[in-house]
């Protein structure tokens, strides 16, 4: 398995593939919905406020997860937040998913993010350093209808200090269905 930063011409690929893992687990509107969302990301998002990366077998994308930047009213600080991530159906359950989001997680740190946010299952996403977010601490950029599921990883120390004022998260996100 490789894995490696994504191509806008893997676009159409990754598209299908979020689209088939989510049909498979949530049903063919959800995959629809994510496979959508995911193509609105590749392309309606500025490449400064990006990062994508695929684990591919036999030059086949088995996986993809996606970095978008989440900017906060009172603070200038350099964040962003994990969402989607889907792995093939087929390949689930043999690490590849902490292993992709393990890679992307090194990649945004070497580049200078101090802090990553993702809004998802906490028993998972504690097997990759995410732990639960007061929203005390920092604010959903919309009100969140499992408040357990906001999580957070300082890239640059033990603890993430509180942030004050609202956060804003990229245009393909910035929609309160998906939160």
């Amino acid at each position: 398995m490789e894995l490696l930063p994504y191509k806008a011409s893997d676009n159409e690929e990754i598209k299908q593939l979020f689209t088939k893992v989510f049909s498979d687990s949530e049903g063919e509107a959800e995959g629809r919905v994510i496979g959508n969302l995911t193509a609105d990301i590749m392309t309606g998002t500025d490449t400064q406020d990006l990062y994508g990366f695929v684990a591919t077998e036999n030059k086949q994308i088995i996986g993809s997860i996606f970095f978008t930047r989440l900017r906060f009213q009172n603070r200038v600080n350099n964040a962003f937040l994990l969402a989607p991530v889907a792995i093939h159906t087929r390949y689930q359950g043999k690490g590849i998913g902490r292993r992709l989001i393990n890679f992307g997680l090194d990649r945004l740190k070497e580049n200078g993010v101090e802090i990553v946010f993702t809004y998802g299952d906490p028993h998972f996403y504690s097997k990759v350093g995410f732990t639960p977010i007061s929203e005390k601490v920092v604010k959903a950029p919309f009100a969140l209808t499992q408040p357990e599921g906001w999580l957070g990883q300082s890239l640059v120390s033990q603890e993430i200090k509180p942030i004050a004022g609202n956060a804003y998260c990229v245009k393909a996100l910035n929609k309160p269905e998906y939160w």
